[in-house]
């Protein structure tokens, strides 16, 4: 099981006007803790929790075998004081919230960048997968040995899509069964992300569903890129040195289009003055 959260890892907002909705908010790769994206999210009425889920204390250094439990035991928490709970991750995040929703019941899920699969992760020359439940790895897809970097920063969007093609029966195998996940979904996706093809894997998340009669929500933009800019956010930096295509332009648009979504999932107060608090 996880070791019980830092207050250094963790990042709690509270609205001055709550709207019953809680929320579980991951960031990707960049390991960071998402505040200002809980305080925009709060001053609409949601209470959220920010938490940093590799590199804290007492957790694992990277994204390799992180338990999911941990984000499970947040919920659990969450779901405590409040009516309905959401789980919002990115990219990775967004990994882990479609696997932690296909596991427990969330009233919401928000992927932004999602992945349709659990990918493998690097630690101490060791590969395994991003995840593991009750103390195991779960399934997941490996990178293709063979690939090189092009660009400088290096744009990974031809490592992915290698790599899934590698051997069908592991990538099968690695696929979440976002079917099991009973709440609503919504996909936030940039159709120029040059990380990873979050739009192809948002399609095959929204089919899988479909056939087994359940509805995704899917918001695209056909020009944006890897990292969402929701209004009155500021475009992120750090992380690691990549590629991840779209301009801030496209990037403030599809944040646009997906906040009146992303409001409505989570019944967020649009009358609320973002700069009053």
């Amino acid at each position: 099981m996880p070791s019980p959260l830092s207050s250094d890892d963790t990042y709690d907002a509270l609205p001055a006007h709550p709207r019953g909705t809680a929320v579980l908010l991951l960031a990707g790769s960049s390991g960071r803790l998402e505040s200002a994206r809980a305080d925009l999210l709060s001053r609409r009425g949601a209470r959220v929790r920010a938490i940093r889920w590799f590199g804290g204390v007492g957790q694992r250094p990277v994204p390799h075998e992180v338990p999911i439990e941990l984000f499970i035991d947040q919920i659990e928490l969450l779901r405590r004081d409040h009516d309905r709970v959401a789980i919002f991750g990115t990219s990775f995040g967004a990994e882990a919230a479609l696997v932690t929703a296909s596991t427990v019941d969330i009233d919401t899920t928000v992927a932004a960048s999602p992945s349709s699969v659990v990918w493998s992760g690097l630690a101490d020359g060791l590969w395994s997968s991003h995840w593991t439940l009750d103390g195991a790895p779960l399934p997941s897809v490996a990178f293709d040995p063979a690939w090189t970097a092009t660009t400088d920063p290096p744009e990974y969007l031809s490592l992915y899509s290698s790599s899934l093609a590698l051997d069908s029966a592991r990538t099968e195998a690695a696929t979440i069964p976002v079917e099991r996940i009973t709440g609503d979904l919504l996909l936030v996706t940039g159709g120029d992300d040059r990380v990873w093809p979050s739009t192809e894997f948002a399609a095959a998340i929204t089919q899988r569903r479909l056939v087994h009669g359940r509805r995704t929500t899917t918001v695209e933009h056909p020009d944006a890129g890897h990292r969402l800019i929701l209004p009155g956010e500021v475009p992120a930096d750090g992380g690691v040195a990549m590629a991840r295509g779209g301009s801030a332009a496209a990037d403030r648009t599809l944040g646009e289009h997906a906040w009146v979504e992303i409001s409505r999932f989570l019944d967020l107060d649009l009358d609320l003055d973002l700069d009053r608090d």
